[in-house]
């Protein structure tokens, strides 16, 4: 599988190392990040071009995921979902990683590099890539909702259009904390 590749300087020695780690594993890994430290460089180009190469790489038929690094994670993913047809997830445990694929069909995910060890990060990024998308009918209707909307701004009606005028008035009885 190709794997692409984005970070900034808080994330650039977890990149070289998990290229080692993943091409190791046999993944054709591509580097979108700086080639030398800068403290001053910023993320979004590069996690960005990475998030590209990977849509890219998705439409021409060619098996491929994306991996962004900073130091928390939060731009980096922020920066990925920038890119049409990125489904980019923030992973912190082997949990989010498996989700983010099986759930969300992600194909870009962020770690945060000042967040985690190497070992945990590789564990991560090794756990996304071998989780298939579940294909369930559920998320693949979610999925379908988030391009629509990427595409034309669509959204399905609101079940609270035409309802009291009053927003103010207490909802508490209908709301339901283990909905998801």
């Amino acid at each position: 599988m190709r794997i692409h590749l984005g970070t900034d300087h808080a994330g650039l020695e977890f990149s070289t190392q998990i290229q080692h780690h993943l091409a190791a594993q046999g993944h054709e890994v591509i580097d979108h990040g700086p080639i030398e430290y800068d403290p001053l460089d910023d993320y979004p180009a590069f996690c960005i071009r990475a998030a590209q190469a990977v849509v890219r790489d998705q439409a021409a038929g060619v098996e491929a995921l994306g991996v962004v690094f900073g130091g928390s994670g939060n731009g980096e993913q922020i920066a990925a979902n920038k890119v049409l047809g990125v489904r980019a997830a923030l992973v912190w445990n082997i949990s989010t990683a498996e989700l983010a694929r099986e759930h969300n069909d992600a194909n870009v995910i962020s770690i945060g590099a000042r967040q985690h060890t190497f070992d945990e990060a590789a564990s991560f990024i090794d756990r996304f890539i071998a989780t298939p998308f579940s294909g369930e009918e559920r998320h693949a209707r979610r999925i379908g909702q988030l391009a629509a909307y990427e595409q034309d701004g669509a959204l399905l009606p609101d079940p609270r259009a035409g309802h009291s005028e009053n927003t103010m008035t207490d909802a508490s009885d209908s709301f339901d904390p283990e909905a998801g």
